[in-house]
């Protein structure tokens, strides 16, 4: 069977930041994580940059710009404050997603179709500026439908239910997940949409997802700076990429 095209791989390195800001500091630094991520064959960086800055800070932001080669992926709540942020800074990409204050990480995907008005307004300066925009949508059709309705050149699709059917062993949830995640990507797809994926992503769940034939990124981050505590940021990076690289066989 021929080789389906190149799946490229965003790291997220936000939680290098987490460890960093447990104890204050300067160490480990983002900007050291985004160039090995980069040496290790990494297509592109993912930061998102809070309200509340609990991991990555504006300078870190400006660091990694500076510093790295592949495309930069800005992850940001649709604030005011965070689009004047992307709008000076410039980066390649800007993907929305929904935060709240006392959540550890993203949970759940945006509104997209209850806020299409709203969004389809917040993000025409975005994409004027250049931008390639990102909406961080469930798996659900009627919100991708919305997503091409406001102009969204791009969505990513949250995996992280199929994540967790996984990780429980909940063999008929994860295949029902899994089946919405391929309607979903195909849909997209169909619209004129660029479709991503992310959240949760391991080296044992990774294979299904990147197997769908639409996808054309995962973003992936915390598993993988979880994984060079054991191994290094460059070998945990190669092996998810060698782990996508088989699904695509």
């Amino acid at each position: 069977m021929a080789e389906t095209a190149h799946l490229r791989l965003g790291i997220n390195i936000d939680h290098v930041a987490t460890l960093r800001n447990a104890r204050g500091g300067v160490d480990p630094d983002p900007m050291r994580a985004a160039l090995l991520a980069q040496n290790a064959g990494a297509d592109g960086i993912t930061l998102h940059l809070r309200e509340d800055r609990r991991h990555i800070r504006d300078a870190d932001l400006d660091a990694v710009m500076e510093a790295v080669q592949i495309p930069v992926n800005l992850e940001m709540a649709a604030t005011e404050e965070m689009r004047t942020i992307a709008l000076a800074h410039r980066p390649h990409a800007v993907c929305l997603v929904p935060e709240r204050r006392e959540e550890r990480t993203t949970e759940g995907g945006l509104n997209v179709a209850g806020d299409d008005n709203r969004l389809r307004d917040y993000i025409t300066p975005l994409r004027e500026a250049g931008a390639r925009v990102s909406l961080f949508i469930a798996p659900d059709e009627a919100q991708v439908e919305a997503a091409a309705r406001v102009g969204a050149p791009v969505i990513e699709l949250h995996v992280g239910a199929y994540a967790e059917y996984c990780a429980e062993g909940n063999d008929a949830a994860r295949d029902a997940e899994l089946r919405r995640l391929f309607a979903c990507a195909a849909l997209g797809k169909e619209l004129g949409l660029e479709v991503h994926a992310g959240h949760g992503l391991n080296f044992v769940n990774v294979g299904p997802i990147a197997a769908i034939p639409e996808l054309v990124e995962l973003n992936i981050g915390h598993f993988l700076v979880g994984e060079a505590v054991f191994v290094g940021l460059e070998a945990a990076i190669r092996e998810m990429r060698r782990q996508m690289n088989l699904a695509r066989l």
